[in-house]
């Protein structure tokens, strides 16, 4: 019952001010488990202005897919990826899981400024006001993705190939005896976050560029790329 749904929860169905109103924020979401704790989130960041992609992992039981599905349904800026992963801890289907969101959001019909990534046992602690008056001051226009150059004790991770495994009950990432090329175009790897805040027209770079593509493509078989992946993208010049 969606009208019980919104009444019983509190959800926000207008935006709370005028700067909130002409800020939209992007979100992706990537839950597996614990449906309270993400219905808790999404009543925490929810705004009738943004919009919401939700990554459900592939595995998830039906009985899990099928309520999120029924919350998902109460919404119109609320989603679910059209492309679902079997996503494994540091794996590539985890880097995956974002870009099917991301080419969905592009192209949605809702307007959105930035987009946030986060999982379903991630929590604010500021506002929706506070995140847009935040990037506003010190962001506008460019990406919070921070990291440095890879230390020598992270090389691994991208100095031989990983290979995903997932079986009945457990997934994981193990290393091959297979040593990588260099990265494509000699690009210097850095290492950061796996969690952003990425303009829409960096997303679209992402998307599109042939840089970007070749590098998603060399770091299908590395450890967490997720850690490399947008903070190197985001050192390229220009």
């Amino acid at each position: 019952n969606c009208s019980a749904v919104l009444k019983t929860l509190h959800f926000i169905t207008r935006p709370l001010s005028y700067e909130e109103g002409n800020f939209s924020l992007a979100y992706i979401i990537t839950i597996h488990k614990e449906l309270e704790m993400f219905v808790k989130l999404l009543r925490a960041i929810y705004m009738p202005q943004n919009i919401y992609c939700v990554h459900v992992d592939e595995k998830s039981p039906k009985d899990y897919k099928a309520a999120v599905q029924n919350i998902v349904n109460c919404f119109e800026n609320i989603f679910i990826s059209s492309k679902r992963e079997s996503v494994v801890y540091a794996g590539f289907s985890r880097l995956q899981a974002d870009i099917n969101c991301m080419r969905d959001l592009v192209n949605s019909k809702i307007q959105w400024n930035y987009v946030i990534n986060l999982c379903g046992q991630d929590y604010p602690i500021k506002t929706n006001k506070d995140i847009i008056q935040y990037i506003k001051s010190k962001w506008n226009g460019k990406n919070m993705t921070p990291g440095i150059v890879q230390p020598v004790h992270m090389k691994h991770r991208t100095q031989v190939s990983y290979r995903e495994s997932v079986r009945s009950g457990t997934s994981y990432v193990y290393p091959t005896k297979n040593r990588k090329a260099q990265p494509p175009y000699n690009l210097t790897i850095y290492f950061g976050s796996a969690y952003y805040i990425l303009t829409k027209e960096f997303v679209k770079f992402t998307l599109t560029d042939g840089r970007a593509k070749d590098l998603l493509e060399w770091s299908r078989d590395t450890y967490s790329p997720d850690e490399h992946y947008w903070v190197t993208l985001n050192r390229l010049n220009g």
